[in-house]
């Protein structure tokens, strides 16, 4: 544990040469993605209550957060190489994966420590989409966060070739529209007190953009 908190506080401080990191640091990044990702997934999955049946979504949070944010990573990544490809980056690409993976791990670490907000508003608050709005909430704020440490990382590459700066740009692009999918595949985070608890929602595997476009046209033309 005491090895897993220095690792994290050398991520945060940017202590983490990304540029010559050797396999065992990109082993430990994915560690602490796994470990506060679990952190943050069973406190998220609480809502419901941490006793009885309710418990168990708990887990399932705790599976479903690193899930949500190492697939969501890993499908990004071929794409990226692609574009990267493209633009005459290509002998950039491992520095560069490795300046994103220490974000990955930033964004973790974040995620984790607001917790406690997460866990006081759940007492303040007997909401259930309230509750689905505020954990939004916090991984916009542990994503925005991030970006401090992507940003540092990704410097040099930029210092040495300016397409770097319009890959990062990428990046968010194809991250976010992969992650906004992964999210609603492997929902409910949560759990609705008033449902079963349960790993996936019936209905999983349908298109977030097709039904966010057809709640939106029923908004706008009811």
């Amino acid at each position: 544990m005491t090895s897993l908190l220095l690792r994290a506080d050398d991520v945060l401080r940017r202590r983490l040469r990304t540029e010559r990191a050797a396999p065992k640091d990109i082993a430990w990044l994915a560690a602490l993605i796994a470990a506060f990702g679990m952190f943050y997934g069973g406190l998220m999955g609480s809502y419901g209550g941490m006793w009885g049946p309710a418990a168990l979504q708990m887990v399932y949070g705790a599976v479903k957060v690193p899930i949500l944010l190492l697939a969501t990573f890993a499908l990004s990544l071929p794409s990226f190489f692609v574009l990267n490809s493209l633009a005459g980056l290509r002998s950039d690409f491992v520095p560069a994966v490795r300046a994103l993976a220490a974000t990955q791990a930033g964004l973790a670490v974040i995620l984790a420590s607001l917790a406690p907000f997460t866990l006081l508003w759940y007492a303040s608050v007997g909401h259930y989409q309230a509750a689905i709005f505020f954990n939004a909430l916090m991984f916009t704020v542990a994503s925005v966060s991030a970006q401090v440490i992507l940003r540092f990382h990704y410097q040099p590459l930029i210092r040495r070739n300016a397409n770097h700066r319009w890959m990062l740009r990428a990046w968010f692009v194809v991250y976010a529209f992969v992650g906004i999918q992964m999210g609603w595949v492997l929902r409910p985070f949560i759990g609705d007190p008033g449902s079963p608890v349960q790993f996936f929602r019936s209905e999983s595997w349908g298109n977030a953009y097709v039904i966010v476009a057809h709640m939106m046209w029923r908004l706008l033309f009811p």
